[in-house]
């Protein structure tokens, strides 16, 4: 598989499936977390969950249902009550990277999401 847009087609390739997957991975490392605990409410791991996937299965090329459910994603405005430190940057990307790994893509498609999960937490540190 040729990696050419490639993360406009993940959807294609893993479908909503493999978005579960990946979620319901990083969602069962939460509790268990000293770091991310932290920053996810114990009451709203199951709509955190949720949630996520919603947003991933928009982004990469899946229905739309995120925005159709909660309008605009505004990922940064929506993180910003969180303190998100670089501890918590790197131990989210750790623990992405580990539901990915987990979920079983090839690696092209583990390359495609963990560059997006790096980017992504980075854009969303608001505290130093």
């Amino acid at each position: 598989m040729s990696d050419f847009h490639l993360d406009d087609r993940i959807y294609d390739v893993i479908g909503e499936e493999g978005f579960a997957r990946i979620t319901a991975e990083f969602f069962l490392r939460v509790p268990k977390d000293d770091v991310l605990s932290a920053i996810y409410p114990e009451d709203d791991l199951e709509g955190a969950e949720h949630r996520l996937r919603e947003f991933l299965v928009q982004r990469f090329g899946g229905p739309h249902r995120y925005s159709a459910q909660r309008g605009e994603p505004r990922l940064r405005a929506r993180h910003m009550p969180f303190a998100i430190d670089q501890l918590a940057r790197d131990r989210w990307v750790q623990r992405m990277g580990e539901a990915v790994t987990e979920a079983g893509f090839d690696d092209e498609v583990n390359r495609v999401l963990q560059a997006f999960f790096d980017a992504s937490a980075t854009f969303m540190m608001n505290r130093d």
